[in-house]
């Protein structure tokens, strides 16, 4: 059979005819595809008997969902199919040519096929593994409807990607862990469901704002450092990464066409963005969640871990996740295996995030070859040496691989600190949202320009 044949005949969302869209067209679809989002995370399982969903809030977070709802497989599928594909590509296995436009319709159809099959095997995997326990008879519809809602989540990414802003995986994370947030620090429902202002003295609230209140009132000051540490290490998490995503190198070059005229091109310190977190996060979650309905399946624990309330007590899975250090420390309570357990999952996050951010900028056209045509496509040269590609690559090749390793550790380390001290739904959800947040913004504030000033986006093409 002739595969490329088959990912022409792929089902896909149509582009725009217009070259560049508007503004208004972007967050126009921008924003249906977050209300669809909302609206999907609210529609149950049909056929869903009653689970214990609480061990899959880590996975949910990263995972841009909400179990439970017919939304369950979220980008998981999406994501996995990327760090399959990657890893193939980075070990040499799957040579693709993505800088040529055959190549990269091949690599794009190759990722969607991946993402199919990935939508239905973790369908099935979630069901007949206990993850998602259907009620007797009920199996099928429950496998039937994930399946559907992988689909939504695959199409709702692709018409984000094409007529929105950023892409449909970033957009979810950022919609998962805004509502997370708020509900963290508003959240006036109990564990056990009971409204705690109502019953404000007796009844224990799970927002962090009414925690505060309520430790005040009770003379329980440990709580109440708890929760503030927790607000401030969310603030302070936030600063940081702004700041962070303010640093870049510059490269000086000047249009050949227009005499005196300099434009700087920026290459982030945080060259990869927040791809290899997505990728690295992705991959912790599934092995707890691999571990955890191996464990439900067989009976007993695996190499990867023994699991209780959704949270690795040992094995593999145990020493690749992480413990609030900070919480274990006010509650005078904090143990060896934590402090070693936090610098396991430090080196991995950090270790894993470099390599990712190599395989990424390799096959997404943004290593120094990539670079270096977007430059010359643009009209631009670097002052003092011919306009000539192997000149800028060479040039372009002192930063950016120094940038996709440094950045990678940067922006793992930061987001393993984060979870290790405790930020709200989780370190790693934090950076992601900030980081996505701010690119976001520069991508809705460029459009704006070009479209306020014509002749800004005449001279941009």
């Amino acid at each position: 059979m002739d595969l490329r044949g088959l990912f022409y005949n792929l089902p896909e969302v149509k582009k725009p005819s217009e070259k560049k869209l508007s503004f208004n067209v972007k967050l126009k679809w921008t924003l249906i595809i977050l209300v669809a989002f909302f609206v999907l995370a609210n529609i149950p399982l049909y056929g869903l008997s009653k689970n214990s969903l609480d061990r899959f809030e880590y996975l949910a977070v990263i995972l841009g969902t909400d179990f439970g709802s017919i939304i369950s497989l979220g980008i998981g599928p999406i994501v996995m199919s990327s760090i399959i594909l990657q890893l193939l590509a980075g070990a040499g296995i799957l040579a693709i040519d993505t800088k040529t436009p055959e190549g990269k319709k091949y690599f794009q159809g190759l990722q969607k096929l991946g993402v199919f099959f990935f939508i239905i095997f973790e369908a099935l995997v979630y069901v007949l593994m206990g993850g998602l326990q259907a009620m007797p008879g009920f199996a099928t519809m429950v496998i039937f409807q994930l399946i559907l809602g992988g689909l939504a989540i695959m199409v709702m990414d692709e018409v984000t990607t094409k007529w929105g802003f950023g892409s449909g995986v970033s957009l979810f994370i950022l919609a998962g862990v805004a509502w997370r947030v708020f509900t963290a620090l508003f959240q006036f429902i109990s564990p056990t469901g009971a409204n705690c202002l109502l019953d404000f003295s007796n009844t224990p609230c799970a927002g962090k704002v009414w925690i505060i209140i309520q430790s005040v009132i009770n003379g329980t000051p440990k709580e109440a450092l708890i929760a503030i540490a927790a607000i401030l290490v969310t603030a302070g998490i936030f600063l940081a990464v702004v700041w962070a995503q303010s640093l870049k190198v510059e490269i000086p070059l000047s249009y050949d066409r227009l005499r005196g005229y300099g434009v700087k091109w920026p290459l982030a310190f945080f060259y990869a963005s927040v791809i290899p977190v997505i990728l690295v996060a992705a991959l912790v979650a599934n092995i707890q969640l691999f571990g955890g309905l191996l464990e439900t399946w067989l009976g007993h624990a695996t190499f990867l871990g023994s699991f209780s309330q959704g949270q690795a007590t040992s094995g593999f899975a145990y020493w690749l996740s992480s413990s609030n250090i900070i919480e274990a420390a006010i509650r005078g309570n904090i143990q060896t295996s934590q402090i070693i357990q936090s610098i396991t999952h430090l080196l991995f996050f950090m270790i894993f995030s470099s390599v990712f951010a190599l395989f990424w900028v390799k096959t997404s056209g943004m290593d120094e070859a990539g670079q270096a045509k977007n430059i010359i496509a643009s009209g631009l040269q670097i002052p003092g040496f011919r306009k000539d590609p192997r000149v800028l690559e060479s040039i372009l090749g002192r930063y950016i691989l120094p940038l996709t390793i440094m950045g990678g550790l940067a922006v793992g380390a930061l987001a393993a600190v984060s979870d290790l001290l405790g930020a709200l739904t989780g370190g790693t959800a934090i950076l992601l949202a900030v980081m996505i947040m701010y690119q976001m913004y520069q991508n809705i504030a460029q459009q704006h320009a070009l479209d306020m000033h014509p002749a800004m986006r005449k001279m941009m093409g």
